[in-house]
């Protein structure tokens, strides 16, 4: 018997087969994960680094090199590349292919640690996976309004959009740029800082300290329990101007006696524009194993919920 006369006597048997495979592919296909980037696991972890205003020269020296030398301990680096510029590093961590690159990120973390009480004060470390489904965006918006001011813009993006995203199912991250965060400045007059014999660590201290929330303890009232809060914060320019610095024989000295209150920005080093106007961008960045294209058709949802109040806007 040839084989054509085999699949002539089973033609009922493999057509049968073929039509249950055929079935079970469209059932699996249908059922698959869609993502805008393939799954890949790139042997490689990227450390940002932030120190502020200081120069790349001491950057390099002070920062780069000691995080670049502990992170050369860590088993299985094969190779640091670090790009050092003003107040920012940024270090490329390659390993070799096939490693276990969520036990990798946990090792150069801790190396990084054992190092961050050598750094200079106020720098900032922060280590990812290099991952193109979670480290760029699926999706974005640009907010801009002729009514709104950058700040109020902001915190409809931060504290209303924001958390309105990040319940999408699939969402991971939702990222806020541009914008103004509103905030106090408070410019010192030397002269007059001397004057009072006062230095800018007290002035420093005496705002830190005005600005809390502090606990004062509990009351209980018919099987409740309610805390006690003091809010110190300071909600006005004049309020923080009134803000003691030194109380004494000679008299008061407030914040307001040595130095120049006013309500301001935080400085924005980066511009957010869309179309060429000043604008605050919305980045969504998915989970890995999301479906790309339910988690931005929910997000386009909760956004066309939310369009008539930015029509208003």
């Amino acid at each position: 018997m040839n084989i054509a006369t085999w699949f002539q006597a089973h033609r009922r048997s493999l057509l049968f087969l073929v039509l249950i495979l055929a079935l079970g592919g469209l059932a699996s296909a249908f059922r698959l994960p869609v993502s805008l980037f393939p799954n890949v696991s790139f042997p490689r972890v990227r450390v940002s680094v932030d120190a502020g205003d200081r120069p790349a020269d001491q950057m390099a020296i002070a920062v780069t090199r000691p995080i670049a030398e502990a992170i050369r301990s860590v088993r299985g680096v094969r190779d640091v590349r670090s790009t050092t510029s003003r107040g920012s590093a940024e270090l490329n961590v390659d390993f070799d292919w096939g490693a276990d690159m969520g036990r990798a990120l946990l090792q150069v973390n801790a190396a990084m640690s054992q190092v961050l009480s050598d750094l200079p004060a106020g720098t900032r470390v922060q280590a990812v996976r290099m991952d193109p489904t979670t480290n760029e965006p699926v999706i974005a918006y640009s907010l801009r309004s002729k009514a709104l001011t950058p700040t109020q813009l902001y915190d409809l993006a931060q504290y209303q959009l924001r958390p309105l995203l990040s319940g999408v199912p699939g969402v991971a991250l939702v990222d806020v740029q541009g914008g103004g965060i509103e905030e106090f400045h408070v410019d010192i007059d030397p002269a007059k800082l001397r004057t009072h014999d006062l230095t800018i660590q007290d002035v420093t201290t005496a705002v830190s300290n005005a600005a809390d929330i502090s606990g004062l303890g509990r009351f209980a009232d018919h099987y409740k329990l309610f805390l006690l809060l003091a809010n110190n914060q300071p909600a006005s320019v004049q309020a923080l101007s009134d803000v003691v610095l030194r109380a004494g024989p000679g008299g008061v000295v407030r914040v307001g006696d040595i130095a120049t209150v006013q309500q301001s920005t935080e400085p924005q080093w980066v511009r957010t524009t869309a179309d060429g106007h000043p604008a605050i961008l919305m980045q969504v960045f998915q989970q890995p194993a999301a479906n790309s294209v339910a988690m931005v058709d929910a997000v386009k949802a909760r956004i066309a919920s939310y369009a008539p109040q930015f029509r208003r806007a």
